[in-house]
């Protein structure tokens, strides 16, 4: 008996181990990166420092400073241009990926199973291959160099519609759905008062990958918004104050790269409550 205990003791003294030092490596870098943007640049370039300085006042200004190397725009323009793309973005991602996955979950229909062959076959077609297609269809439709191109296509999403498919077949009762039409209520009030509500620890989750996605992204829209440049995003911003090679002000860059992670660690501060409660309902066994 004394020999189990003692294994026992040994195992949770490993996971505790092991739990502390993943939690250490993954907030290691933003140690440093909060850290170096209170430094000068030239601390910076000598090696790993792990005490702040007295720079982020002067870097912070510098960065608001930076129009020249930015297109006249400044690191709260970019801010404000990331937040009209990423927050339409993530709200029709959620809602329309919710609602695809609803649809394939709760109704039987000829060519569900293709259609959601299709779904699978688009997710693993990856951005690059339909960019040129892409922008050659923005042009046509006279959307090339506004937000429009980088919000609308949120609403297809399939990764979102595959996990919130996954989270309805365990945590979605049917019985409910049909509860509510034997009451009258219409499908759309039920997917919006009844199905909704039962999903939001899957939308959280989805709400937090949605919004750094878009908010990060970098690819698309400097190649959307490439002939449009006050309009450039948070990441658009960082990369041009890192593209003059010789003049490169690195605590004026982590200073950016600071106040861009910023916005995603809100947005997961505000969801993660939902995500927890998710996991402790999801433990009560009836």
């Amino acid at each position: 008996m004394d020999q189990e205990v003692k294994g026992y003791s040994t195992v949770k003294l490993i996971r505790y181990i092991i739990c502390i030092l993943l939690c250490f490596l993954s907030i290691f870098p933003f140690y440093i990166l909060i850290i170096n943007s209170t430094l000068p640049s030239y601390k910076i370039v000598t090696g790993i420092k792990l005490l702040p300085g007295s720079q982020f006042a002067t870097n912070f200004k510098n960065l608001i400073d930076a129009g020249a190397k930015t297109s006249g725009v400044n690191v709260l323009q970019a801010m404000l241009h990331s937040l009209i793309i990423t927050v339409p973005a993530t709200i029709l991602q959620i809602y329309f990926g919710s609602l695809t996955a609803y649809a394939v979950t709760a109704y039987k229909f000829k060519g569900r199973n293709l259609m959601w062959g299709f779904i699978y076959a688009i997710m693993m077609i990856p951005t690059q291959v339909s960019i040129v297609g892409f922008i050659k269809l923005c042009n046509l439709t006279h959307l090339y160099g506004t937000y429009w191109p980088l919000i609308i296509p949120a609403m297809a999403a399939p990764t979102t519609v595959y996990f919130m498919k996954q989270y309805m077949e365990t945590g979605l009762s049917l019985e409910i759905v049909e509860a509510a039409r034997i009451d009258g209520s219409s499908e759309f009030k039920t997917f919006n008062t009844i199905v909704l509500p039962l999903l939001k620890p899957a939308m959280a989750t989805q709400a937090i990958f949605a919004f750094v996605a878009s908010w990060n992204n970098l690819y698309t829209p400097s190649l959307i918004l490439a002939t449009e440049r006050e309009k450039m995003t948070m990441p658009m911003y960082v990369s041009a104050l890192k593209a003059d090679d010789k003049n490169q002000d690195w605590g004026q860059i982590y200073c950016g790269l600071l106040v861009t992670v910023l916005p995603i660690i809100v947005m997961y501060f505000i969801l993660s409550k939902y995500i927890i409660a998710g996991v402790a309902l999801g433990g009560v066994k009836e």
